[in-house]
């Protein structure tokens, strides 16, 4: 609640604390969802692998660009040699066809990228659309209708075609994934500042924004103090599942081969080199592809959770047929009231003939006994 308001009513008022805090109840409504959890907890050992990559390849006694030739069958066109791949104890998921490069350290190092870019490219999207959003929200109109049409040409650009144009033309001694990050996020803003900009306009007609602005708060202040607590919700929300996205557009600007370049490793990046190794090779593809599709899936069933734990009043997308199932239940529940109270009308109407026979019984009995 605003400061301003709370000033206002602390006179002669008591002020009722809420016993539970926002955050428990949102942990509390987080953990009822059981797919939700189990979401977090795979996204949790994703970061976690990404994270120590450095020493489980330690452990494992390679790294993810040392050439095995030795490995590779150079008369069947660079299979590596071996069953499954190449798997051994020394490569615990056998090794790059062509290369003999270890396909697990590959891989752990490959989440880092992904998973690095994906989240720098979301952080650069929410930044820039809630400043866009809120200062569209709380400008004058003018301010408000150029940065709108800003917003919606950007909307507007195709995102994969303008990445390509400006990966093209950025020199190759940029850093690459910092500048997958930074182009995914300069371009795909768009939406994040809809989103905020139309909250901002809700916000700011509560009471609460209305009696700070009474009590002499700038625009700013307000917007810091009052309107970016009521945002933290869809932001995060929308946050969430930016971050698959941007995960699939990275990995899509890799295969294109306009992303991470070689020898980096990332998911994208190998995914392009496996195009051509599917049957010989089969793992060099599925490992990637895999992991590209756990991680995107799980991230999207845990932006949906936090959606609903943020928002309870709204239906999980993930729960079909919920709705059929409860007015089903209601309908039958429904049924059953309406047979017991007829049972117990009948019952009711029963008792009361039997009481009205047993009354003129006993009328009858007494008139022979009087006469």
């Amino acid at each position: 609640m605003s400061e301003a308001l709370v000033a206002s009513q602390a006179a002669g008022t008591d002020i009722t604390v809420p016993a539970v805090s926002g955050a428990r109840q949102f942990w509390r409504r987080l953990r009822a969802q059981r797919a939700a959890l189990v979401a977090a907890a795979v996204v949790a050992l994703l970061v976690l692998v990404a994270l120590a990559a450095p020493l489980l390849t330690a452990i494992e006694g390679q790294d993810p660009f040392t050439y095995h030739p030795s490995l590779i069958d150079s008369a069947r066109g660079g299979v590596p040699t071996g069953s499954f791949g190449g798997i051994t104890g020394d490569h615990w998921l056998g090794v790059e066809p062509q290369t003999g490069r270890d396909l697990f350290a590959r891989l752990v190092y490959g989440a880092r990228v992904s998973l690095g870019v994906a989240l720098g490219a979301t952080v650069v999207q929410v930044l820039i659309g809630v400043v866009v959003g809120v200062a569209a929200a709380l400008g004058s109109r003018w301010v408000d209708q150029l940065l709108s049409r800003l917003t919606e040409i950007i909307v507007a650009m195709p995102l994969m075609i303008m990445s390509l144009a400006l990966l093209a033309i950025v020199p190759s001694s940029f850093p690459r994934p910092l500048l997958v990050a930074l182009v995914i996020g300069l371009i795909a803003w768009g939406n994040t500042a809809k989103i905020v900009r139309a909250q901002t306009l809700t916000l700011k007609e509560l009471d609460y924004v209305s009696a700070a602005r009474l009590s002499g708060w700038g625009t700013w202040r307000i917007a810091r103090r009052e309107l970016l607590p009521g945002l933290a919700a869809p932001v995060i929300t929308y946050a969430a599942l930016l971050v698959p996205t941007n995960i699939t557009v990275e990995a899509a600007l890799s295969f294109l081969g306009v992303g991470v370049k070689p020898p980096t490793p990332s998911w994208g990046q190998m995914l392009t080199a496996a195009d051509v190794w599917y049957q010989a090779a089969p793992q060099y593809l599925l490992l990637p592809a895999g992991a590209l599709f756990v991680t995107v899936l799980s991230l999207t069933v845990l932006g949906d959770g936090i959606r609903t734990a943020l928002d309870p009043r709204a239906a999980s997308r993930l729960r079909i047929g919920t709705g059929r199932e409860r007015e089903a239940k209601a309908d039958a529940g429904t049924k059953a009231d309406a047979g017991t109270k007829g049972a117990s009308g009948k019952n009711a109407s029963t008792e009361g003939d039997a009481g009205t026979k047993s009354a003129t019984t006993k009328s009858a009995d007494s008139k022979e006994a009087t006469s």
